[in-house]
């Protein structure tokens, strides 16, 4: 199968109640141009330089999306055209994604990112410090940000009811958080399920999945 045949068969599974971001991380250009003439338009980089590398080389109309950890002192070199930071785990990004959005006269779309996962190694909120966060007073200044939604990783297991009751909560959170007043809060994306998991996370109120080696074959 082609990776066009792949993302079409994704799609039409879909059924448009989840958009689909393309995880193009360590995939050749070339791959990434299939993906574009098949009608792919988002793509889901790790990181910063590999985004900021294959930008310039497609058309404007390429949503590009960051879903790997993000450090402060990145923030700079995908401000002027990132579409939406997925991995947002603290205060202090959020403040220096809105500085570095007001310097090109931005607003940057940003989930937050929460930790779901039975698992050490992934980054990411707890539900209360992610209250913490939408509740905060310094929120009132960041007006080249806004919140429009989380995301989440469940664990890496077979087990389909543990991956299942993760997203289960974190929509469940969505729902509490989402009702927030704040102008800086628009929530209308819940960004869960991978390659492994999209299907439950779509059953579970997913709006956008992560799919990388369905699309592309495993990774070298």
């Amino acid at each position: 199968m082609t990776i066009a045949d792949r993302l079409h068969q994704i799609e039409s599974g879909l059924q448009g109640k989840a958009k689909l971001i393309a995880v193009t991380k360590t995939k050749p250009v070339e791959e990434l141009k299939e993906a574009y003439d098949a009608g792919s338009r988002r793509f889901g980089e790790n990181k910063v330089q590999e985004m900021v590398d294959k930008q310039p080389q497609f058309p404007a109309d390429v949503e590009w999306h960051l879903i790997g950890h993000l450090q402060t002192n990145k923030v700079k070199y995908i401000a002027p055209f990132v579409s939406l930071i997925q991995s947002v785990d603290s205060l202090k990004l959020l403040q220096e994604i809105n500085k570095q959005a007001a310097k090109h006269n931005r607003t940057i779309d940003c989930l937050l990112q929460i930790h779901i996962a039975n698992e050490e190694t992934k980054f990411g909120l707890s539900p209360d410090e992610a209250e913490r966060l939408i509740n905060a007073p310094e929120l009132d200044n960041l007006s080249n940000i806004c919140l429009i939604g989380l995301m989440g990783l469940a664990t890496n297991t077979d087990n389909e009811g543990q991956i299942r009751q993760e997203f289960r909560g974190l929509k469940q959170l969505y729902d509490k958080l989402a009702s927030s007043q704040h102008p800086a809060i628009h929530f209308s994306e819940l960004s869960m399920g991978m390659s492994g998991d999209y299907k439950i996370a779509v059953e579970e109120g997913s709006t956008m999945v992560r799919v990388g080696s369905v699309i592309f074959g495993s990774r070298a």
